[in-house]
């Protein structure tokens, strides 16, 4: 017990050491977590090897946590609009990556077919818990490149099931029944240190026992039996759950679908994680799904957070050092030849600019299921233990390294932004009493009711794509940006009685206010308000009538939360009305108080005005409140 304490205690120490620090220089938080298992294995020697193997059993359950709650995401119709970039995108990645290390291996190297063979499929994929993680951290995976890539993952996640078939045929000629029942054997007997439960064993030799046609009815069996439990058992026992009325065992239901998924998997010889994934599809329409995701998101972090640090623990430095020079330069050839591969193939699938970029960073390492490969090939002898060594420390560096990839992205993305030739702003022949800047969600609306009641507007927007779909609706619109004075003065600024500033930036938004008004002092300026700081900003700027953009709608919906709590709709309209007009004024008073120079929690006065107003606001709400009830007594 003590042994385990003091291990939980370093790593945890290192945890919230290396991490924090990692994520405030801007590396990422996965950097952190392999920095971390590099100080306390090889460098300090805190924890050993065999310690850090069988905690790496236990924190790859991090991965299959991670794609069950990406399965939860997605829904079975959008996974089936991916099939094209899932077979071809990601197909021909892992195709094309296997040849080229192949080829390499063989006559750079002068290895034999079969282990130059293995050793590309083990190179071909990438690992799909630092991409997914970095991509979400990062804010990418809705970005062009961020999906390619996650449809080039899945179609690695699923590939390892045949590569586990196929990788026994390339050193001896064993039927693939028992090529099953050695690595279900060897695969318990890690798992549970050789110690397995009778009936456990029972299913494995049922299973090794089978004729081929048998295990694939098996197989099929164990994929049907998540579907439909998924589809027509889970509501039940979440009901059933429900009743209990005990928030912890809703924890208790979330990690038995994981794990029992998982035990199933393994047990017919498929990827955990990709039946994790598949149950995560299945249950996407649930109404479950948030629940799902909320209890199992913290058990997925730590255990991918302890993932990466077994994998940083576990680089053996003394393999590196005997090859100083070798070793790092094999990982680097992976990955220039990896992105080299991954450049040609974004491009061929109409990726460009930043999205082609990201799509090549991302992917260019090996991943964590090659440690999986790697470690099944030594035992099916495809693989010779000291290449095995040099493969795990090439893998383990390539991870290392992707952090690195990721910064070199943003630093190429920010190049790009700034590089990128903007199109031709439209010439504007048309003038109008109002001026509406930036057409997004706000100025949609704004500009519907204008035109609607018989008022001309000048729409003017940086977004091509916004402007040519106005266009299509009938409405007339001009590309360009609306903070350049000359597009401004061609749109009649000088004889326009109203400008509505509904751009997306802020910044934008305080730029053309300030210089609207320099320019008309007596101009109507409507501006759209990110929050109350930026209200301050555009009320120094020059702003006549300032909107926070949430705003109207927020004091709607606490009218409605009014309503359902047993107030009449008169009271909750009062109570709406009055919280309306007195934010107003306090907003007012303290844009007098605000000072752009300091931080607004550091600024006494205001906190201390703005603490008064806002118990001035309550007793005026529940006296209101009083005065309405009173007739009804």
């Amino acid at each position: 017990m003590e042994g385990f304490l003091f291990q939980a205690t370093i790593y945890l120490g290192a945890t919230v050491i290396a991490v924090p620090l990692a994520a405030r220089l801007g590396f990422g938080s996965v950097l952190g977590y392999l920095a971390a298992g590099i100080l306390i294995g090889p460098v300090l020697g805190l924890v050993g090897g065999h310690e850090t193997a069988e905690l790496q059993h236990v924190a790859e359950f991090g991965v299959v946590m991670m794609l069950f709650l990406i399965g939860l995401e997605l829904e079975p119709r959008a996974l089936w609009d991916m099939r094209h970039r899932l077979l071809g995108l990601g197909g021909l990645q892992i195709t094309l990556t296997t040849l080229a290390v192949m080829l390499a291996c063989m006559h750079l190297l002068g290895l034999g077919w079969s282990i130059a063979l293995a050793i590309g499929l083990v190179f071909a994929l990438s690992s799909t818990a630092i991409v997914l993680q970095t991509l979400s951290e990062k804010g990418l995976m809705q970005t062009g490149g961020g999906r390619s890539a996650f449809s080039v993952l899945l179609t690695q996640d699923i590939a390892v099931i045949p590569m586990l078939a196929f990788l026994p045929l390339l050193a001896l000629p064993k039927s693939p029944n028992v090529v099953m029942g050695e690595l279900l054997s060897r695969s318990t007997a890690e798992a549970g240190h050789g110690d397995t439960s009778a009936p456990h064993q029972a299913a494995q030799s049922f299973i090794a026992s089978l004729p081929g046609w048998g295990a694939t009815l098996v197989t099929i069996a164990a994929v049907a039996a998540i579907i439909l439990t998924g589809i027509y058992l889970t509501r039940p026992v979440f009901r059933f759950i429900h009743a209990a009325r005990l928030r912890e065992m809703y924890t208790a239901i979330a990690l038995l679908i994981v794990v029992g998924i998982s035990f199933l998997m393994m047990l017919v010889g498929l990827s955990p994680a990709l039946g994790a994934f598949l149950a995560g599809v299945v249950l996407a329409n649930s109404e479950f799904r948030h629940e799902l995701e909320s209890d199992l998101a913290p058990f997925k972090g730590l255990l991918l957070g302890l993932f990466f640090i077994t994998v940083g623990a576990g680089i053996n430095f003394t393999v590196l050092f005997g090859a100083p020079l070798v070793i790092p330069g094999l990982a680097l050839a992976l990955i220039l030849t990896k992105g080299a591969i991954l450049y040609i193939l974004g491009r061929v699938f109409a990726l460009r600019g930043r999205d082609l970029w990201l799509f090549t960073l991302s992917l260019a390492q090996a991943g964590e299921f090659g440690f999986v490969l790697v470690a099944f090939s030594v035992q099916q002898h495809v693989l010779p233990t000291g290449l095995s060594e040099v493969i795990l420390l090439v893998i383990a560096l390539t991870m290392l390294i992707t952090p690195l990839l990721f910064i070199l992205y943003d630093v190429l993305s920010r190049r790009m932004q700034d590089s990128t030739e903007t199109p031709e702003a439209d010439t504007i022949d048309t003038t109008g009493p109002v001026i509406i800047a930036g057409i997004g969600r706000f100025g949609q609306v704004v500009n519907r009711l204008v035109r609607s009641s018989g008022f001309e507007t000048v729409v003017l927007d940086h977004d091509l794509l916004a402007i040519q779909r106005m266009r299509r609706f009938g409405v007339k619109g001009f590309f360009g940006d609306p903070t350049r004075p000359d597009l401004l003065h061609a749109a009649g600024l000088a004889r326009a009685r109203v400008l509505v500033a509904a751009l997306d930036d802020p910044e934008a938004t305080v730029r053309l206010v300030s210089f609207a008004r320099r320019e008309c002092p007596d101009l109507h300026i409507i501006a759209r308000a990110y929050d109350r700081t930026h209200v301050f900003r555009l009320y120094q700027a020059g702003a006549d009538d300032i909107v926070r953009e949430m705003f109207d709608s927020s004091l709607r919906a606490g009218r409605y939360v009014l309503e359902n709590m047993g107030l009449t709709e008169f009271e909750a309209a009062e109570l709406e009305k009055t919280f309306y007009h007195h934010d107003r004024q306090s907003v007012r008073e303290l844009a007098t108080l605000w000072d752009p120079a300091r931080p607004t929690v550091e600024n006494d006065a205001y906190i201390s005005r703005a603490r008064e107003l806002e118990a001035e606001l309550q007793t005026m709400l529940l006296s209101q409140l009083e005065e309405t009830a009173a007739p009804k007594e």
